[in-house]
């Protein structure tokens, strides 16, 4: 039994890890100007942070239904079933390609879309362990099902330095309610039903920082967790050494990639978690 697993490129999955899963990643697109770059593999993410120092205000695009009817149409050659994983509708047209996809085309093995109804490695950690499950010779149906019950039992907490660039890139939502007050204060915003809702704000990152921390230990029945970051690695690693040390598991680390940077900007830090039950 082949299933192929297929994300896109806001999961925010370690390269590693994408390839030794064998995951396929469809990008989105990063817009400077004039020119369009797949994110992650046209322009890299250090120089996407570099570039958006600059006076040049980036867009994203999703991928187009074409991006994912060749995918699926290269996958569906050598596959009995694929499982296609994406960021939530209600903040990205991706699901909406994917979906145009399947109805378009005429593929050789049946495909499952699935609504993370979250983001960056929110969305990664069910990508992963979706792609375990395919490797281990789990059928379609059961890896489908496994993921839907991990929508409801995964959960982000991202520290933004500045909500500007979620605002300009129209991605704020029930969030805006803070823009009044963010001179001077650090926001924190979970995804509920598909988009962002703020939880608190701080007066530094190190409060915040702290919130993150605290949002893991106060979770029950915690299994997996993964700690993003922009541009402050050494934050994201001594955060996650603390997690993993107070929950004696392995903790992901990974980056926030041009993608959702776009939106997130320099300086953000998220936690995702998820849990058994």
């Amino acid at each position: 039994m082949t299933i192929r697993i297929v994300t896109d490129n806001t999961a925010d999955i370690p390269p590693h890890l994408v390839d030794e899963l064998g995951i396929t990643v469809v990008p989105s697109y990063v817009i400077f100007g004039s020119a369009s770059y797949r994110g992650g593999v046209d322009l890299t993410t250090e120089e996407f942070y570099k570039r958006l120092q600059g006076p040049v205000l980036p867009t994203t695009s999703q991928p187009t239904p074409q991006d994912f009817v060749a995918a699926y149409s290269w996958l569906a050659k050598s596959a009995d079933g694929i499982l296609s994983i994406h960021i939530s509708s209600k903040l990205s047209g991706t699901l909406n390609s994917a979906e145009q996809a399947k109805k378009s085309g005429n593929f050789e093995c049946p495909i499952e879309i699935i609504d993370s109804k979250n983001l960056t490695m929110a969305l990664g950690l069910m990508v992963i362990a979706a792609a375990k499950m395919a490797n281990a010779g789990k059928e379609l149906s059961e890896i489908a099902t496994a993921v839907r019950n991990m929508v409801v039992n995964t959960r982000l907490l991202i520290l933004f330095d500045t909500l500007e660039y979620l605002y300009k890139g129209g991605r704020i939502g029930k969030a805006k309610s803070l823009m009044g007050s963010i001179l001077n204060v650090k926001p924190l915003l979970t995804v509920k039903e598909g988009e962002f809702v703020p939880v608190t704000q701080v007066h530094s990152r190190t409060k915040g920082k702290e919130k993150l921390f605290e949002f893991v230990q106060n979770t029950p029945d915690v299994e997996e967790v993964a700690v993003v970051y922009a541009t402050l690695p050494e934050e994201a690693n001594d955060l996650a050494a603390r997690i993993a040390a107070g929950h004696k598991i392995g903790v992901t680390n990974s980056r926030i990639g041009p993608v959702l940077g776009v939106h997130s900007g320099p300086g953000a830090l998220a936690v995702a978690l998820r849990t058994s039950g």
